[in-house]
């Protein structure tokens, strides 16, 4: 990976292959491992979440709803930030294993900075959305 904005599709595979292995047996380490040391993140509880301890937290509070996950980043637009820094935005579409083995699907609106720090790309920045039925006024 050079760190370029052509390394940015291979690159946002890589992140996904890396979050989707973590949330295989619902990992909570395995998928803040996936976040650098001080993201910020916005997912599907109220708050933020900044840094890893507390992504670790948001996502060890889905420990014994969600059994699995997948997630497929697609319709992804991509914006250089800089030589290893990129934003992707587009849509996540998720496939869950709840506890008991009921299955569930989503469809989200997906934010991402991705950066390559210690020689890896990671997510920076974070934020799933719905779709909003209406506009919010």
């Amino acid at each position: 990976m050079n760190g370029t904005f052509e390394a940015a599709s291979p690159a946002l595979a890589i992140v996904q292959a890396a979050w989707n292995a973590g949330a295989r047996h619902w990992n909570a380490d395995a998928l803040a491992a996936v976040y650098t040391a001080d993201a910020l993140f916005f997912g599907g509880r109220p708050g933020q979440s900044v840094g890893t301890g507390a992504i670790r937290e948001y996502f060890a509070s889905y420990e014994g709803v969600i059994d699995s996950a997948t997630l497929e980043l697609v319709e992804q637009q991509i914006v250089r930030l800089g030589t290893q820094c990129f934003l992707a935005q587009g849509y996540g579409e998720f496939s869950f294993t709840l506890s008991g083995g009921r299955m569930s699907r989503s469809r989200l609106r997906t934010t991402l900075v991705i950066a390559l720090q210690d020689g890896e790309w990671r997510i920076r920045q974070h934020h799933f959305s719905a779709e909003p039925e209406s506009p919010p006024i």
